[in-house]
């Protein structure tokens, strides 16, 4: 059975809590990615994705040069562990309608990222059923 650890993004970038919204979509530009995990050192403390920082900061009149990540994070973001096996993950993304989640380490902290495209690419557990509930919108 495949572990998380085999397929996920080691090299992660994070977003500290008290970062510009600039910053961060920056950083996202910079990377061509659309989430960031929010840290407070290794340890995770919530997500920001591109969307919240056009929908729930600049949309709502935040000046993306003085918001700061803190406002527009989501703070109970959802993860997993390295050691968790792959199928349950996916299952995981599927049921909460994500398209990514941070790793965590046995220290509970970051230590990758595995997104839908890593499930695509660098396994071989078919990924249609999650990406089919991830797309059906919420009733």
């Amino acid at each position: 059975m495949t572990r998380i650890a085999d397929i996920m993004t080691r090299s992660v970038a994070t977003v500290g809590r008290d970062e510009t919204l600039q910053a961060a979509a920056r950083r996202m530009h910079e990377m061509d990615i659309g989430a960031l995990p929010v840290t407070d050192g290794r340890a995770l403390i919530g997500m920001v994705t591109d969307r919240d920082i056009t929908v729930r900061g600049v949309a709502a009149g935040m000046v993306a040069q003085e918001a700061l990540v803190a406002d527009v994070m989501t703070e109970d973001a959802r993860w997993c562990n390295e050691d968790d096996l792959v199928e349950d993950v996916l299952a995981q993304l599927g049921d909460a309608q994500l398209r990514r989640l941070p790793v965590l380490g046995a220290d509970h902290r970051i230590v990758g990222i595995v997104a839908l495209a890593d499930f695509a690419t660098r396994q071989s557990t078919p990924t249609d059923e999650t990406l089919r509930e991830i797309s059906t919108p919420d009733h």
